[in-house]
């Protein structure tokens, strides 16, 4: 008697000093005893708790789940997540104490309140999304930033352009780059962020086309907590917010929806801004650079952009002119961008001399964004080292063979060269042309349009060497 005296007082000072929350019942579920710190989690205390079935309090919500409920149904060790009244999140853990015969006889339940932990991992989570959203921003500065000589400075017009860049970079005046689609503004962009004060800053690239209306202010302004449905907890700060102390660049600014132009002009005149269901507004020291490929000072008269946003974003406008305009830099772009992806992918292929002339007949509509975009093609999808015309897009191919027939009958004419010369010429010029970009007869026969025996007969009858020819 005096034993289980004292195997009681030993218990309850357990439960009593114990910093876990201890439920222990009797093998039907019912409680027995209960540490007195349960009514901080459970929102009930050992009073209530003492008597009352275990799945009487599931019922009730005030163990949802009842660990100890799935303990005598699976007749294991159990661990369950708790959701209590009190908004706790709780750890419980379950354990059945079995007699002799195997029956249990008790169950004790430790639980443990990981509210705040939980609270952590969320404050965590978010910040190792935004430290993520950081560390890509500053890898793609690093991939993308460009030093004078990672960019192709040959033409006139670019190295007044380069100059003109270098100039400029050391104020804080607002810049727009005027140009086609794919000429390269965005570099030109960076490479100004790079040559300014703020080069260690943050440089934020927005592309006013790709954000659809309906979130762009979100996106630029940033949000406050519950300011709309699916909005984060915490609000999130804009891209303009992000761009403090650096360079937000709003690359395609004519696509900028007539919505957010004024807020926009406001943000730029005060540098302040105002989250969106926010009511107080933050001090902004930012730099800003704009490129477009539409003519603002129509849009301007007709409307679909604010003239006094013009002006502010128009302090000094620099045209970055076609790349079909500038000529002299298709050959050093080729063999740049020949040279980064031979290292991608681990090649060493190289172009035929015909092939870099055809390169530079192309008129390139799409710009220096066209023409990495072939050069990657080419030199992933080439099966020989060596990079023969052949192996261009067709309409590259059409267009200079259109170019060279035009400059050829032209030639001819001058010379009053007769019929049967003139078609002696052209066959000799397309079997010449055959010889460098295939390796057999039988490969020259079906660009040609003719049979093998016939190739090899004109090939001897003009004195055409394969070999030499090839290696011209």
């Amino acid at each position: 008697m005096e034993k289980q005296l004292h195997l009681e007082v030993e218990l309850n000072a357990i439960l009593q000093a114990s910093k876990d929350n201890i439920v222990i019942t009797d093998g039907k579920g019912n409680v027995l005893r209960a540490s007195p710190n349960c009514i901080s989690i459970y929102g009930k205390g050992s009073s209530y708790l003492i008597g009352k079935s275990v799945y009487e309090l599931e019922a009730e919500n005030i163990f949802s789940p009842s660990v100890t409920k799935k303990v005598l149904t699976e007749r294991k060790e159990v661990q369950v997540m708790q959701h209590t009244p009190t908004g706790r999140t709780v750890m419980a853990t379950g354990f059945p104490v079995c007699n002799d015969f195997g029956e249990i006889i008790r169950v004790i339940s430790f639980s443990y309140d990981l509210t705040e932990i939980q609270c952590l991992k969320e404050d965590y989570e978010e910040l190792r999304t935004r430290m993520e959203r950081y560390q890509s921003e500053i890898q793609e500065l690093r991939e993308r930033g460009q030093s004078k000589e990672d960019m192709v400075i040959q033409s006139k017009s670019i190295q007044r352009i380069w100059q003109l860049l270098q100039r400029v970079a050391k104020s804080d005046a607002s810049v727009v780059f005027l140009g086609e689609s794919g000429v390269g503004k965005n570099v030109f962009a960076r490479a100004l962020h790079k040559g300014s004060h703020r080069k260690t800053e943050t440089f934020i690239e927005v592309n006013c086309g790709a954000i659809p209306e309906s979130l762009f202010e979100s996106e630029m302004f940033g949000y406050e907590a519950g300011s709309f449905t699916g909005a984060n907890k915490k609000g999130k700060p804009g891209l303009i917010e992000i761009a403090d102390k650096g360079t937000l660049f709003l690359d395609e600014v004519g696509e900028l929806p007539l919505s957010v132009q004024a807020k926009l002009l406001k943000a730029i005149q005060e540098k302040k801004v105002t989250r969106v269901g926010g009511v107080h507004s933050k001090s902004i020291d930012f730099r800003l650079i704009a490129s477009t490929n539409q003519d603002l000072e129509e849009m301007v008269k007709q409307g679909k952009f604010r003239q006094d946003l013009f002006y502010r974003l128009n302090v000094i406008s620099i045209t970055i002119p076609p790349l079909r305009e500038r000529k002299e830099d298709i050959v050093m772009l080729v063999h740049y961008y020949l040279k980064k992806f031979n290292e991608k992918y681990e090649t060493s292929k190289y172009f035929h001399s015909t092939t870099i002339e055809e390169l530079v007949d192309y008129e390139w509509p799409g710009n220096v964004r066209e023409l990495q975009n072939i050069i990657e093609r080419l030199v992933i999808t080439t099966e020989t080292r060596t990079i023969y015309p052949d192996s261009l897009p067709f309409h590259i191919q059409r267009e200079h063979q259109q170019n060279m027939d035009n400059w050829y009958v032209e030639e001819l004419e001058e010379r009053g060269t007769s019929l049967q010369e003139a078609l002696e010429e052209v066959e000799i010029r397309w079997l010449k042309r055959a010889v460098r970009q295939y390796k057999t007869t039988y490969e020259m026969a079906e660009y040609l349009g003719l049979n093998q025996s016939n190739v090899v007969r004109k090939l001897k009858k003009y004195g055409i060497n394969a070999k030499t020819h090839r290696n011209a």
